[in-house]
């Protein structure tokens, strides 16, 4: 198994709360990770419906033959277990007790917001990293990051694993249509397959749902309706714009990622290394790569992600914005292989703006460089985050 970098948190958090919720997207390794943690710990899938019956029918005795510690894999499934959780872990009054996972976050933030308010730690985990992969000696060319992604299914070296495109093909086919259509309630399955693939074409652009709805053939509030929906089940990252602090009109469009870079390449049709170098959106994706890794970077430390974007009407755009103790990194994002100061533009011209900023960026394909411009220039492969 790859090591995860959450796993550090995880174990911090289970000395310190009786209950651990770990989110994220299906097939991000959530439940490889919480036995790899804990394997003294009981383990529960509630995605079985026999079990799930079970835990439904008589939450106390389920709870009676799986005492803490345990771990209830898929908890959204039964959210009516969690009140009994609830009082389990306040009757035993100490901590390591519960470990829940679940990839519906709305189903799952809402039930865990009512029940366990103040008991748990919410956790998110992604799919691997950049780092997580470059320390298990992992190594690809820019556009083979770019096509195979980061699923860890594709790192899987006892089981083996499938060609990439035809585990994109069924990650589509189960996660996106049936976990997305049952929160929908989708009645044509076929426009909102055609909603997601003109959603990939527009990956890293300011999202007009107007202009969506006309192209898919549906009103526009079904569409912000969908791109919440995909947003709650992490299929896609939703990055909003930073507009505090300044005292101009700025753009207030939100830009759209995919979680999961590899799943967009295939969405887009890109099936070779060829083909994704000469693609017009190889910019675009290259971008949603290195946003995406910042996104790993923080919640794998258990922060919120706190990631935004920059763009005023004159045209200044500063790709991704980060806020630590009080101040703004701003990172501009480049897939060329080659370093020009120019590159670095915009992120002086937004630091004359905003006053004191800590270590401007630019992220690109190429290696990390030394510069005498106030701009960092460093490798996309490299810990740029720290």
């Amino acid at each position: 198994m790859i090591e995860r970098t959450l796993a550090k948190s995880i174990r911090s958090l289970w000395e310190q709360y009786p209950i651990v919720t770990l989110t994220g997207p299906r097939q991000s390794g959530k439940t490889t990770l919480a036995r790899w943690l804990f394997p003294e710990a009981d383990y529960v899938n509630l995605e079985a419906p026999d079990i799930r019956g079970e835990a439904a029918a008589d939450a106390r005795g389920f709870l009676r033959r799986h005492p803490a510690p345990a771990v209830f894999d898929e908890i959204q499934r039964c959210p009516e277990l969690l009140s009994y959780v609830q009082v389990e872990a306040d009757e035993a009054g100490r901590n390591g007790m519960y470990l829940l996972t679940g990839s519906h976050q709305p189903a799952l933030r809402g039930a865990v917001s009512q029940s366990l308010a103040g008991r748990t730690a919410l956790v998110e985990l992604y799919p691997l990293s950049m780092g997580e992969l470059r320390k298990a000696g992992v190594a690809k060319t820019k556009e083979g990051w770019l096509l195979e992604g980061f699923l860890p299914r594709l790192y899987d070296r006892r089981r083996g694993h499938p060609a990439f495109s035809q585990l994109y093909r069924d990650y589509f086919r189960t996660v996106v249509e049936r976990d997305v259509r049952q929160l929908a309630n989708l009645r044509d399955a076929g426009l909102f397959e055609t909603f997601v693939k003109l959603l990939a074409g527009r990956v890293g652009q300011e999202i007009n749902a107007n202009d969506l709805a006309g192209a898919v053939g549906v009103s526009a509030p079904t569409v912000r309706t969908w791109i919440s929906l995909l947003e709650a089940s992490f299929i896609v990252f939703v990055l909003r714009p930073y507009f505090r602090n300044f005292g101009k009109r700025l753009v207030k469009a939100p830009k759209i990622y995919f979680t999961e870079p590899g799943l967009a390449a295939w969405l887009l049709g890109i099936r070779t290394e060829r083909q994704m170098a000469s693609h017009p959106l190889l910019g675009n994706l290259f971008e949603n790569l290195v946003v995406m890794d910042a996104v790993k970077a923080r919640c794998n430390a258990a922060l919120d992600a706190d990631l935004h974007f920059y763009r005023a009407p004159d045209g200044l755009e500063v790709d991704l914005l980060m806020e630590r103790g009080g101040k703004l990194r701003p990172v501009e994002i480049k897939s060329a292989q080659t370093y020009h100061p120019g590159m670095g533009r915009n992120l002086l011209r937004f630091a004359r703006i905003a006053g004191e900023v800590e270590r401007p960026t630019v992220v690109y394909a190429g290696r990390s460089v030394p510069s005498d411009t106030g701009v960092s220039a460093l490798s996309f492969e490299e810990d740029w985050m720290a």
